[in-house]
């Protein structure tokens, strides 16, 4: 039974292949590299949760990528690395300092504050992105015990809103953390699109930075399922491995989340993926912004374009692409490309919001 390849099922393909939208990257299949490790690993016994031979050869990979003192803690999902993380970097009394638009704050179900037990300090910031000068609007009180304490800085690389940090910035947020006493977090459920828009190795604006940890996404970059906990800095973080457990993401069958995470990142696959994705939004901004009526709304730095546009618009062109609104009130949109968006798509696309608009 073991030795022989499966070839029929019972399951019924319930879905158009060509179909494309623009909503999200997670829309997107899995990569075909990624279901070959998959296949691969999928034969035979081997240890649970984490002890097995994928997932040791997976701390290799990841200490190649972000250095020598790495450690990856395999997850099922990107709130849940965001928690884990948080909650190991913290105290219970801590308080996490974010962008109002972070995804911690905005999309994750109030999972950092009522299962994470987290204050969140939101504070505004132009595109998505902190700055020292944001931070320090929240970055007080440490002697106060009526105020929640601020241990930690919880950056998105790219921004909820598609932007990237400079190595240079993210220095100098984390240098200016540091000396007040906090750690710093980084989301990067789209680092790979980060790396592929700054032409940098992930590690220069991570571990080189100073950043203390890391979410690192697979998902959006091709992954069926998973995401890592990428400890960074040992010194900054306590009991992950019991975190992980009580959170409920330790996965039992984690050589299926570490193979991927090896066929993704031991090449260079993570940035072919992620450099079509930001080429296929950069093609998708240049053709609505010659779009009589469409406004870009923020800088495309990555595979995401904002864009603002009569919401009547908006209503009929989701009957022919999905996408969602970001701010319904004001006609904002958001745009998504991922690693299998095609050119025939965005122009497709473009081709429909034109004639949608000429409708006004």
């Amino acid at each position: 039974m073991a030795d022989r390849a499966v070839t029929e099922t019972d399951a019924i393909r319930r879905h158009d292949p060509q179909a494309r939208g623009f909503a999200s990257d997670n829309y997107a299949g899995v990569h075909p590299e990624i279901l070959a490790a998959l296949a691969l690993a999928n034969e035979g016994h081997q240890v649970a949760y984490g002890e097995d031979v994928y997932t040791e050869h997976l701390q290799e990979v990841i200490r190649g990528h972000f250095g020598p003192s790495a450690e990856a803690f395999p997850v099922f999902n990107g709130t849940g690395a965001n928690v884990v993380a948080l909650q190991a970097a913290s105290e219970r009394w801590g308080a996490v300092i974010c962008a109002a638009t972070a995804h911690i704050h905005v999309d994750e179900c109030g999972a950092p504050e009522r299962v994470g037990g987290l204050k969140l300090l939101t504070v505004p910031g132009e595109h998505g992105k902190l700055t020292p000068e944001l931070i320090d609007r929240e970055a007080f009180g440490w002697e106060d015990e009526h105020r929640a304490q601020p241990q930690i800085v919880s950056l998105a690389q790219t921004t909820e809103l598609g932007t990237c940090y400079t190595p240079e910035e993210i220095r100098e947020i984390c240098e200016h953390a540091h000396e007040r006493g906090m750690k710093v977090h980084l989301d990067g459920s789209r680092l790979a699109n980060a790396a592929a828009t700054l032409g940098r190795p992930m590690r220069e604006f991570t571990t080189d930075a100073g950043v203390d940890l890391l979410s690192l996404g697979g998902t959006k970059n091709g992954l069926m399922f998973g995401e890592l906990v990428v400890v960074l800095n040992p010194g900054a973080v306590r009991a992950m491995k019991h975190l992980r457990k009580l959170s409920m993401q330790l996965a039992s069958k984690m050589r299926f989340v570490s193979v991927q995470f090896e066929a993704l990142l031991a090449g260079d696959l993570w940035l072919r993926s992620a450099r079509h994705a930001n080429a296929m939004a950069a093609r998708l901004a240049a053709g609505v912004s010659t779009v009589d009526g469409v406004e870009v709304l923020h800088p495309v730095q990555s595979n995401a374009v904002f864009a603002r546009l009569p919401h009547d618009v908006s209503e009929r062109l989701q009957k022919r692409y999905r996408f969602y609104f970001w701010d319904e009130a004001a006609g904002d949109v958001r745009w998504m490309c991922s690693f299998d968006t095609r050119q025939e798509d965005v122009d497709g696309f473009v081709a429909a919001l034109r004639e949608e608009m000429s409708r006004s």
